[in-house]
């Protein structure tokens, strides 16, 4: 903390004080004017002729008053300050982001912070509503929404929507608003403001909680008080960000979040691996051909070790049931968790074990370590459903102490904070509508409630901006529009099989789900060895085209194997796209794409091999609800 503000102080005896400041981008395309009036702090953002954001007020306590302001060397990042407050603010070529610094040394309370998003005109919207309250509590909530598309006008004026949150602007640009580097402070939520405007809103800071939630799982404030955080001295507050693009491909693959996230924490890494799980969950442990009941019990388990080692998976995930309700240091009578551990540690497959999150702050230290020194690779945590100032401590709490015990974690009822970057033990963050809601999807009319792969083809533009999503694809169940139906005991997926394998390298996932039962993928044994080796981290990666809410193609490289992947709404669509990024003049490519009838019967597929030349123009036909991946290799 204290390089950042002596870096600060540098900025300072760059150029002379100014009571209104202009900052282009790199690229003079992003202009932003800053208002330094007496009682307050403005700024306005125009891109290339049009105007995105009108004067919008930055504030913390009320309102910043008596601000001066310079421009640091590079011209491109504004310092302006009083005697209290400095906001740091960053010009790029795609983004205006700025902080609040606390420049005082005695703590503070936090009451609230103005963050206002003021639209030059009534522009369209992609709005994720917080509509699941837990308990009813206001901020209690999974962060999983689909995405009311409206002006911003008719936005629901009592409602709370979660970022990132993207605006249409003219010519077919974006502009996306989200949070970065949200460590210990809370979220930020965005409330409708006046006719066209967005502000910002925070949980209050929790003075009591109860049991309460989904199935009681959650722990629930009962009481907040009237200030948002305790700040103890000199610190930054989170990055607010207004990413502007110039179409749409330029979101997917954006490195936005790292840019303005934390720097890592950990001296060693190497002993974070990132890879696949055969998850049991979603699948409701439903197996076939063995001769016992599968279940809640130590012989299911043993299969799915068995079928993670086959498959060269690194790990399975034993999910809710293993342990009491009320403490993680009580194991099921029906598990012996000990023969597992030592059955799997044969096999070369971890063990991943699920908690809430409730239960897994309960004698933290103690659990994590003796669950560590059994062999047990990571923790599932469940039901965070709360980003209060409170919650994300507790989340630093965590994964410090996961680190020390060499544990991974997957973070549910969470969304992507930055967090991942200071801790990479982080792996995944759910926070994302998945393949879990296919379950319980009603019917209505001739189709599902909710239309999945139109939210299949908006989440890599707004969802995945800001950091991983546990998704958990890999249905092998697939079903057209006007075939599917929700299945709890037996689900199926909306859209095809090529479309469901496309998720393995569309969706960033450190930590990858086979969501499907072991028994399903023996029986769809091609499909499985094509998605078994697609890695889960990656190299490098490029969007190749693509719309928001409409279709998404992304290439992906980890060493010198390429993967390219692509996926459709309900719409059948063809796409071309070049392959300048091949080194070799020829290579081979495996493609696993819709078969000539999956537009009616989603379960079918092609899988074919061919040469293709470097930058040759490659087309693929994708089925309503379709998708591809290529595997290309020297």
């Amino acid at each position: 903390m204290k390089k950042i503000f002596t870096a600060l102080l540098l900025c300072f005896s760059l150029s002379i004080w100014a009571t209104d400041l202009k900052v282009s981008s790199p690229d003079n395309k992003m202009q932003v004017t800053i208002h330094m009036e007496a009682e307050s702090l403005t700024w306005e953002v125009e891109h290339a002729g049009t105007k995105v954001l009108t004067h919008s007020e930055i504030g913390i306590n009320g309102h910043l008053k008596n601000m001066k302001g310079k421009l640091s060397k590079d011209k491109n990042v504004a310092i302006i300050a009083n005697k209290l407050y400095t906001v740091e603010m960053h010009v790029d070529n795609d983004a205006v982001a700025y902080r609040i610094l606390y420049n005082g040394k005695k703590p503070i309370l936090v009451h609230d912070e103005t963050a206002e998003f003021m639209f030059a005109e009534d522009f369209p919207a992609y709005i994720p509503y917080v509509n699941d309250n837990r308990s009813g509590e206001r901020w209690c909530y999974s962060f999983e929404s689909y995405y009311d598309m409206q002006p911003l006008s008719q936005m629901y004026g009592d409602s709370l929507a979660i970022n990132p949150l993207a605006v249409r602007l003219p010519k077919g640009k974006l502009a996306v608003i989200l949070d970065a580097n949200v460590l210990d402070y809370p979220g930020m939520f965005l409330q409708k403001k006046g006719s066209h405007g967005l502000s910002a809103d925070f949980a209050p800071y929790p003075l009591q909680e109860e049991i309460g939630g989904f199935s009681r799982l959650n722990l629930i404030p009962t009481e907040r008080a009237d200030y948002i955080a305790k700040i103890k001295g000199q610190a930054a507050m989170p990055w607010r960000i207004l990413v502007v693009t110039e179409n749409d491909a330029q979101l997917p693959c954006n490195d936005i979040a790292r840019r303005y996230g934390p720097t890592c924490r950990l001296k060693d890494t190497s002993w974070i691996k990132p890879g696949k799980v055969a998850w049991d969950w979603w699948n409701n442990t439903n197996l076939t051909g063995v001769d016992f009941r599968a279940g809640m019990n130590t012989d299911t388990y043993k299969y799915y070790i068995d079928f993670a080692h086959k498959n060269h998976l690194e790990y399975i995930i034993i999910d809710e049931g293993w342990s009491s309700e009320e403490t993680l240091m009580e194991m099921s009578p029906e598990i012996d968790l000990i023969e597992l551990l030592s059955y799997a540690k044969n096999k070369n497959v971890g063990i991943i074990l699920w908690s809430s999150w409730r239960n897994a702050i309960k004698d933290m230290e103690q659990c994590f370590k003796y669950y560590s020194d059994l062999g047990v690779k990571g923790f599932k945590v469940d039901f965070f459903d709360r980003d209060d100032q409170v919650v994300m401590q507790s989340a630093l709490e965590m994964a410090n102490c996961a680190v020390r015990h060499h544990l991974l974690l997957d973070f549910h009822g969470y969304r992507p904070t930055g967090i991942q970057y200071a801790y990479p033990n982080i792996v995944n963050f759910e926070g994302v509508k998945g393949l879990e809601n296919s379950k319980w999807e009603p019917r209505v009319g001739d189709g599902p409630l909710h239309d999945q792969p139109l939210y299949d083809v908006t989440i890599p533009y707004l969802r995945m901006l800001v950091g991983p999503l546990d998704y958990t694809p890999g249905a092998m169940a697939n079903a057209t529009k006007d075939q599917f139906f929700g299945n709890n005991n037996h689900p199926m997926s909306q859209g095809t099989r090529a479309h469901q394998v496309a998720m393995y390298t569309l969706f960033d996932a450190p930590l990858q789900m086979l969501a499907d039962s072991p028994t399903k993928y023996m029986k769809e044994q091609e499909t499985t060895d094509f998605i078994a080796p697609i890695p889960t981290t990656w190299d490098e990666s490029i969007c190749l085209c693509g719309e928001i809410g409409e279709y998404v193609v992304i290439a992906r490289r980890k060493g010198d194997i390429w993967y390219i992947a692509g996926m459709t709404n309900w719409n059948a669509r063809d796409v071309e796209f070049s392959l300048d990024m091949l080194t070799a003049d020829t290579s081979l490519c495996e493609l696993f794409c819709d078969g000539v009838n999956a537009d009616r019967d989603a379960t079918d597929y092609r899988h074919a091999k061919n040469n293709v030349k470097k930058s040759q123009k490659v087309k693929v036909h994708m089925a309503p609800g379709g998708g591809f991946t290529m595997k290309i290799t020297h």
